[in-house]
């Protein structure tokens, strides 16, 4: 059992999204593997492990800026690339986050808009 924490633990959160996926599944051993990356991401099995990869990175990068960190970049190149500011507060109204958050977002948004 210590090894297999062990090797799950140097995944990290990809690690896990897989564990669950897993036992989600129902099944056991090599199908049990293959249905769960199968289910992960469009593409079948190579679909699964790109979006493990992508959950690493996206992991990555909150646990070292921060998840308001994160939002308030993604905002700003959003802006950078052309869209309307009324389209990025739509996306924002519609992200699954707090309301500070929120709140915090649009201020971000202001002074993009402002500075530009």
């Amino acid at each position: 059992m210590d090894k297999i924490v062990s090797k799950v633990a140097a995944l990290g959160v990809p690690g896990l999204v897989l564990i669950i996926a897993i036992g989600a599944t129902g099944l056991a051993g090599g199908a049990a593997i293959t249905a769960a990356l199968a289910a992960l991401g469009p593409g079948g099995m190579i679909g699964g492990i790109a979006t493990l990869g992508v959950i690493g990175l996206i992991s990555e990068g909150i646990a070292k800026y921060g998840v308001d960190a994160i939002f308030s970049a993604v905002v700003k190149e959003l802006y950078k690339r052309g869209e309307t500011k009324e389209s990025i507060q739509n996306k924002i109204k519609k992200y699954p986050v707090s309301k500070d958050l929120k709140r915090k977002l649009n201020e971000s948004l202001e002074k993009v808009s402002e500075n530009s």
